[in-house]
């Protein structure tokens, strides 16, 4: 950190923000192997949120990686700084009051370890969309474990690259189980249960 930089308070804080909305805030991460189901059920999580008046935003893995983190690949270190960039936006949404939607692989436990550590105590959500890496090949939607079992993907998460299935995660859904809807159901139950929500 250079030492010349100094943070500077604003005059409007999160609990202005939340009064204002009426609603708490923070950062709803969805985690799960590609195909998993995560963007669709986060997508239709912040549609039904949107419905209901409440202030939130999606960010998706593939969307952020065409702009914010077009400069990086899917090496190791990549991948940290990925989710390392992610936590930081995830943070700034938090602190405006919104209620931020993330959907990304994130496939190991420090990263999405160090974006909970990032922001106050109960301000995250870690949402595991549990779907075996058989079903997810079996989805494909994008062709992408075709091309990785064809070698033409290299470091392909649940093939030749780990997934970390999350050790305490606040919520586990089972999107081979129920459909789309039940999952955007069951977070916003969870959601109700810890107030974030009327």
């Amino acid at each position: 950190m250079n030492k010349n930089l100094t943070w500077h308070e604003a005059s409007i804080g999160k609990e202005a923000y939340r009064r204002k909305n009426g609603h708490q805030s923070g950062v709803l991460w969805f985690t799960g192997l590609s195909g998993s189901g995560k963007s669709s059920i986060a997508n239709r999580l912040n549609k039904v949120l949107h419905e209901k008046g409440i202030q939130t935003y999606l960010l998706d893995g593939d969307n952020v990686r065409h702009g914010l983190n077009s400069d990086l690949g899917f090496s190791e270190k990549d991948r940290e700084e990925n989710i390392r960039r992610i936590g930081e936006v995830a943070k700034l949404f938090a602190d405006s009051g919104t209620i931020v939607l993330t959907a990304f692989i994130s496939p190991y436990q420090k990263d999405r370890d160090l974006v909970r550590a990032s922001v106050p105590t109960g301000d995250f959500i870690e949402i595991h969309v549990d779907c075996p890496v058989e079903e997810c090949e079996t989805r494909d939607p994008k062709g992408l474990y075709k091309k990785a079992r064809n070698g033409e993907i290299k470091g392909f998460t649940g093939i030749d690259a780990p997934y970390e299935v999350p050790l305490h995660p606040e919520l586990v859904l089972d999107s081979k189980t129920y459909d789309v809807e039940n999952c955007a159901e069951q977070v916003w139950k969870l959601l109700q249960d810890k107030n974030w929500v009327e």
